[in-house]
């Protein structure tokens, strides 16, 4: 829209000058020799007659045209006889060849996006002649609005054209580019042409000047017409820029309120993770402090064992010493109780029996020793396993300081970047600051014009070159502003993106403390299979320690019987022990002495 009123600001400038180079007979000399140079001029001024005119009737028409239009029509056959001028004749077998699709089929080397036109053009049904296509390419170009691009890339290109045209031709000199600018004014126009149904090879292209010839009269009323529309227009433009530029800042702010709102969120974020992250380190050392607990009371309890193991060895050194003493003066009663040698061997066979059987209770007792040893083998790589989680949890932290190193970097890049936007705001206040006084000079200035427009031919060229200048620097600027837009909108995406990712990485951190929850529940859990085996274990040592007493003891008293061969005696008999007097019972075995 920017661009449009730009276009036509300058066809009505350039109108402006035509009309007053028009009440003063003309701008170019009358006189001329070369007849070349005087047929250039003829097609340059009906250029911009029939240009003119066109706009004109276009913007009091409604800006949308049909192929119906006889101005448009005029427009086509002038720019058809610009093309025609000084083109070369190509000989064949049959004919003679001058057409202007020639150079027009050019265009689509030079600028790739009209690749489209030619291959419509092309598939046209109804056109047979190159000059049908010439004439239906010159209409869609209008329709699409770049005429004038296209045109430009053709003069450019004077060594491609010297095949097609001659040196002295339009296209070849200076009044080509002209007439190539007066036609970027006609980007303003919509136009809704109908190429199909249209007859263009056989249409002949004859100028109507009628439709140029006014009188005195007529021309001042129009000259007064054009300087009055020409006034509106650069107040409606001036008007219009101002809004875009209020919309521009407003959007600006609002882009500006909601990346403020982001950073925000993202600062909040970021101090639910910290103390996430610090729950999850005071819940890492506490279970390196339970661990280590863990550690010291089993090695409490490993040493209380050992101490208990040193006792009974020393206990079952003090018996056996007093169990030899017994043996000794055993020996000395074996001596005088040979006799009774007969009852004892019938009594070894009943020991010998019991000696099988404690032999297989023996073996069953070393067996359930075997299986608990495979207990304390299973809980201790359970153990080791519990350290391998707790490990790979701490590795999981340190990741987890890592990212947060790389999110507060990211929150530094976002704070530059508002930075950024907030000085671009600032050079965007100054334009429009700029632009209101430009505003005001342009009203100042054309109070003025208006005053002295007819004594001042030489002023007005130099006012034309510095706006054609101001026109530069509007599409540099306008360029400038699209590329910051877009950058805006990639920085967004950017933006949205860490969003995404930042949210990811929230969720990894709460899954991952679902799992350290779920491993403390097992830790806690195998701590109190590990008391429970504890517990079995200490009443089975207990147990295994009576029960090898009580063997040891039996093997002792069946070696004495059988070194010394003394003899029981019945149990009615023997109520008293013989040495130190007391009473048997069913723990100490009947035996004379």
């Amino acid at each position: 829209m920017i661009f449009s009123n730009c276009c036509l600001f300058i066809i009505r400038i350039c109108c402006k000058i035509s009309a007053w180079l028009h009440c003063e007979d003309n701008f170019y000399p009358k006189a001329t020799k070369d007849p070349t140079a005087v047929e250039r001029a003829n097609l340059l001024n009906m250029a911009k007659l029939s240009i003119k005119g066109l706009i004109e009737s276009a913007l009091s028409f409604g800006r949308t045209l049909d192929s119906d239009y006889p101005p448009l029509q005029q427009f086509f056959v002038v720019m058809e006889h610009c093309l025609k001028h000084g083109l070369k004749v190509r000989k064949s077998f049959l004919s003679y060849n001058k057409t202007i699709w020639g150079p027009l089929e050019l265009v689509e080397k030079l600028y790739p996006e009209a690749e489209e036109i030619g291959a419509s053009v092309r598939d046209l049904p109804g056109l047979k002649t190159p000059l049908g296509r010439a004439r239906a390419w010159l209409r869609l170009a209008l329709m699409q609005k770049k005429m004038a691009d296209y045109l430009r890339c053709l003069i450019i290109q004077r060594d491609l054209l010297s095949e097609f045209y001659e040196y002295h031709a339009l296209m070849m000199e200076e009044e080509g580019a002209v007439i190539v600018g007066l036609l970027v004014g006609l980007n303003v126009i919509d136009a809704n042409l109908c190429v199909k149904g249209e007859d263009l090879d056989s249409q002949v292209g004859v100028i109507d000047f009628s439709m140029y010839l006014k009188n005195e009269e007529d021309i001042g009323n129009k000259e007064r017409n054009v300087q009055i529309a020409a006034i509106l227009d650069q107040k409606n433009y001036v008007e219009e820029l101002n809004r875009q530029l209020n919309s521009t800042v407003s959007s600006l702010h609002s882009r500006v309120d909601s990346l403020e709102k982001s950073n925000t969120k993202l600062i909040e974020e970021l101090a639910i993770a910290k103390n996430n992250i610090i729950k999850l380190q005071e819940e890492n050392h506490q279970l390196r402090s339970e661990n280590k607990l863990i550690l010291m009371k089993t090695q409490q309890h490993l040493e209380v064992t050992k101490v208990d193991v040193e006792t009974e060895l020393q206990t079952y050194k003090h018996s056996r010493q007093g169990l030899d003493e017994m043996y000794n003066e055993a020996r000395r009663q074996l001596r005088d109780e040979s006799q009774l040698r007969q009852d004892v061997e019938n009594e070894l066979a009943v020991q010998v029996s019991m000696k099988h059987e404690i032999e297989l209770a023996m073996k069953l007792l070393e067996k359930d020793i075997h299986e608990k040893q495979d207990t304390l083998i299973g809980l201790r790589q359970q153990l080791e396993e519990v350290k391998a989680i707790n490990i790979e949890m701490y590795q999981k932290l340190q990741g987890s300081e890592a990212d947060l190193k790389e999110k507060n970097e990211i929150i530094a890049r976002l704070e530059e970047k508002t930075n950024k936007i907030t000085a671009a705001m600032r050079q965007l206040e100054q334009r429009l600051q700029q632009a209101e006084k430009a505003q005001m000079d342009t009203e100042d200035e054309d109070k003025k014009y208006l005053q002295e427009c007819q004594s001042k031919f030489d002023s007005l060229q130099k006012q034309i070159s510095q706006k054609e200048k101001q026109l530069v620097q509007l599409e540099t600027d306008l360029k400038i502003e699209k590329e910051w837009r877009q950058t805006l909108q990639e920085d967004l995406q950017k933006e949205k993106d860490t969003l995404s990712h930042l949210r990811n990485e929230t969720q990894q951190i709460l899954s991952l403390k679902k799992e350290f929850l779920h491993l403390q529940d097992e830790n806690h859990q195998l701590k109190k299979i590990y008391h429970e085996q504890e517990q079995a274990l200490q009443e089975l040592g207990n147990k295994l320690s009576e029960s090898k007493l009580k063997i040891e003891d039996i093997k002792e008293a069946n070696k004495a019987l059988q070194v010394s061969g003394l003899v029981w005696l019945k149990d009615k008999e023997a109520t008293h022990c013989k040495l130190c007097e007391k009473e048997f019972s069913l723990s100490k075995r009947k035996q004379q002495a």
